[in-house]
């Protein structure tokens, strides 16, 4: 059941009243919002006092470019995309029921970095799904090599009750499925230490979010975690410029840029 904008709307007010900076539109399929997720994204922008908006998690079969656009567009939108490809491969695609083929995903990724330069793309991964076959487990390891994620979610597949894919054969054995996994989390922290490492030396604008070992934590637009030290000061809530002083592939250190 999709909330009318009218109340999404009111409700952000509100928030933004209580002092909050930022605002997440979740979603199951989020794309799916029975209204229309780019005149709610336009809706809660003129929120005053609000800074960011964050939207997930998009099917790639429903995200359209109407919406791209509006997210590239509003200031306030973060450049930050989730969208799960679960399999590079068609065939087990059509197995989970995925509603879309591997270069459709690819073209959609194509039009979001176009419209978008620079955003944080995310992505789920399923490995082990029944009936895949190593070349199609292959073909997914291919697809996250070539389209380089900021981060990839990847799990092992395991039956759930109740959906259609409980009644497959559950064929492929956990130690595959372990092997596997581990695979797709050794590139990505490959990948997303390469991505990261560009960001060296550079100012980003992060949100603070909470105090954690001595160090305050935040994240950029594009989602990616930053620590900081600086003295006894509370920081929580501030939009902050940091210049980047160490990248690794899950966070970064960073030092605030004084005016």
């Amino acid at each position: 059941m999709s909330r009318p904008i009218n109340e999404i709307v009111a409700e952000v007010r509100d928030l933004v009243a209580g002092g909050v900076k930022e605002v997440t539109l979740l979603g199951q399929n989020v794309d799916s919002y029975a209204f229309d997720l780019a005149e709610l994204l336009e809706a809660v922008h003129q929120v005053d006092g609000l800074e960011r908006i964050r939207f997930l998690t998009s099917h790639p079969a429903d995200m359209a470019d109407r919406l791209i656009e509006t997210a590239a567009r509003l200031p306030k939108v973060c450049e930050h995309v989730e969208i799960p490809v679960q399999s590079g491969d068609d065939a087990v695609l059509r197995r989970m029921g995925r509603g879309y083929t591997v270069a459709g995903y690819r073209d959609l990724v194509a039009r979001i970095r176009a419209a978008m330069p620079g955003a944080g793309l995310a992505t789920d991964v399923i490995v082990g799904f029944p009936g895949e076959t190593e070349a199609q487990f292959e073909a997914t390891y291919r697809l996250l090599e070539e389209l380089r994620f900021d981060v990839v979610h990847v799990a092992a597949y395991s039956p759930r009750p109740g959906t259609p894919a409980e009644r497959l054969p559950d064929d492929v054995p956990p130690e595959e499925k372990e092997r596997r996994r581990k695979a797709v989390d050794q590139l990505q922290e490959r990948i997303a230490g390469e991505i990261n490492a560009r960001l060296l030396g550079q100012t980003v604008e992060i949100l603070v979010e909470t105090r954690r070992r001595g160090k305050w934590r935040g994240r950029t637009r594009t989602n990616k975690l930053v620590f900081f030290s600086v003295g006894q000061e509370d920081w929580t809530g501030r939009l902050v410029p940091v210049r980047i002083t160490w990248t690794g592939p899950w966070s970064m250190q960073a030092e605030v840029v004084r005016p």
